[in-house]
């Protein structure tokens, strides 16, 4: 097989499956990771884990994992990645509501009538849900369950296309870098795409890699 014609960076990490599917379309995919995440356990985590019952809430599954499962809890959650680490760890049965963005998720809560949820998120969450939950009256308290710390690379080459996954990336690899003439910007949802308002990018259908390179392989097919 030749080479592909399209060279795309990924600031995070890509399941080896799915940056197979891209080379077999012609789309051959590096990985610089931007950021990187860890785990805390504190003891508002630990004493939350305890409660037999509660709604949670989780917007990543970078959250879902270090959370790790519940009692008989009620979640809502962020579709694509999020919902599997959820259906993985808590069980299908547990799933009240998905949702593809955080603004979506937050108004089927309210439709709902949820009296109060545990929003379990990493330190550098939005306020988008929050707010949602003020204005509607919804009782919340959030927990931070990781961390987000930048890792800034120097991108010495030249790609058709950059991914970004969330808008802590976007500031890592703006921090050194700039975007190229020509690059294409593809980002995972619309909170992302705010980070890089001042540039023209491509947003996936879903909030999930696998949208995200169909997305890369569509634009790029006259190309291939």
């Amino acid at each position: 097989m030749s080479d592909p014609d399209i060279r795309v960076l990924s600031t995070r990490p890509l399941p080896g499956a799915l940056v197979e599917i891209a080379r077999d379309k012609g789309v051959a995919i590096d990985v610089i990771p931007m950021i990187k995440t860890a785990t805390t356990a504190d003891d508002e985590l630990l004493q939350a884990l305890k409660q037999r019952r509660l709604t949670a809430v989780f917007t990543s599954a970078n959250a879902v994992e270090a959370v790790g499962g519940g009692g008989d809890w009620k979640v809502y959650c962020l579709s694509g990645a999020t919902r599997r680490a959820v259906a993985e760890k808590f069980g299908e049965e547990a799933i009240a509501g998905v949702a593809d963005s955080a603004a979506q998720l937050g108004q089927k809560i309210v439709e709902h009538a949820v009296r109060s949820v545990v929003f379990f998120c990493g330190d550098l969450r939005r306020e988008e849900l929050p707010a949602i939950f003020r204005q509607a009256g919804v009782g919340y308290r959030d927990i931070v369950v990781y961390k987000t710390t930048a890792t800034p690379k120097k991108v010495e080459s030249n790609y058709d296309g950059i991914l970004f996954f969330s808008p802590s990336a976007v500031e890592s690899y703006l921090s050194v870098n700039s975007v190229p003439d020509g690059t294409v910007l593809f980002v995972i949802g619309n909170t992302t795409a705010a980070a890089l308002k001042e540039y023209n990018v491509v947003v996936s259908n879903k909030p999930e890699a696998t949208a995200l390179i169909d997305k890369v392989i569509e634009h790029f097919q006259n190309k291939i």
